[in-house]
């Protein structure tokens, strides 16, 4: 009896292993890279080199009815970091996510041609993006959110977000933005889209955000516009702004880039803090086989709004793809 009862044990723990092994597809990805940057050019704040410490865990897999199953876990400098669980089928994706996602608007807030990276990014005074980074017009973000995505339709994609309770306690009502991407067949080469927020940032306040682009590709060259509007209950929260660029891809490996991004504070805002804050930054990337090289310089002025309030910053870029 004991034996017939080892050898049904082992025949299920053998199936159920078969099954599993089946139905999920797992990977690991990690990255090699060395990067060089000076969040603030004029300050020096210690050793400018690090290294790449991320690694991601990929499970995929289907269930019987044919519903997409994914999840996916980032271990960062040793600590769990993003992570999300993904359902899909022919009517698009919902992705829960537990930690580290953009919301609809927050994946569109500046999406215009760069070689690296955005004008407004890199720079970091104090190590915080409160006070010590440029101001941008941004989605909302955070833990467990619901972000849905829809199939593409005649060149149409619609993306939307909901979080319960906006992710903070003072918050009344939830978080929903949403966002539209239009690629028309007959134009080969444009992307047109808008977002829009409804995000209550305390009690019986709101502040409704948005934004519209347009990007044209054409040859080597793919050059862009965009506008954000954030209209605050309090007047003097309200900003505008508006971004370009411009990207030239010298050669299949080759590509440079130039970016500007300039943020109105309202009228009615502090003086000392009513300037428009202008970002600009030059780019370019370098790949040949499987190693890139990467890197931006951007300058900002009058950062969050202060008169002379000025720096500079680069960030240089090694990686490897295997």
């Amino acid at each position: 009896m004991n034996n017939l009862k080892k050898i049904g044990l082992s025949a299920l723990a053998g199936s159920l292993a078969s099954v599993s092994a089946h139905a999920a597809e797992v990977s690991v990805s990690g990255s090699a890279s060395i990067t060089m940057d000076r969040t603030n050019k004029h300050l020096v704040t210690g050793n400018d080199f690090s290294m790449g410490d991320s690694l991601g865990f990929n499970m995929s897999g289907e269930t019987d009815g044919g519903l997409g199953v994914a999840v996916y876990y980032e271990i960062d400098g040793g600590s769990l970091d993003d992570y999300d669980m993904t359902l899909s089928g022919d009517w698009g994706t919902l992705k829960f996510n537990g930690s580290g996602s953009s919301s609809a608007l927050g994946a569109v807030d500046d999406v215009m041609p760069n070689a690296y990276e955005e004008s407004f990014d890199i720079l970091d005074t104090d190590g915080t993006s409160t006070s010590g980074s440029p101001m941008v017009i941004g989605g909302g973000g955070g833990a467990n959110m619901f972000i849905y995505t829809s199939p593409t339709v005649a060149g149409a994609t619609l993306t939307m977000a909901y979080q319960n309770d906006g992710g903070a306690a003072a918050v009344e009502d939830s978080y929903t933005d949403f966002a539209i991407a239009y690629s028309p067949e007959m134009v080969e080469g444009l992307t047109v889209g808008y977002a829009r927020a409804d995000q209550n940032v305390g009690i019986n306040l709101d502040n409704e955000k948005s934004t519209a682009y347009v990007k044209y590709a054409t040859g080597g060259f793919t050059i862009g516009y965009q506008v954000s509007e954030a209209d605050h209950d309090t007047k003097s929260s309200s900003q505008d702004s508006h971004s370009y660029g411009v990207t030239y891809a010298v050669n299949d490996d080759f590509s440079i880039g130039y970016h500007a991004h300039t943020l109105e504070p309202d009228s009615a805002a502090s003086s000392s803090a009513s300037n428009d804050q202008e970002s600009t930054g030059v780019s370019a990337s370098y790949t040949m086989g499987g190693m890139t090289i990467a890197g931006a310089m951007n300058e900002t002025d009058n950062m969050r709004g202060v008169a002379s309030n000025d720096f500079e910053s680069y960030e240089f870029n090694l990686s490897f793809a295997f």
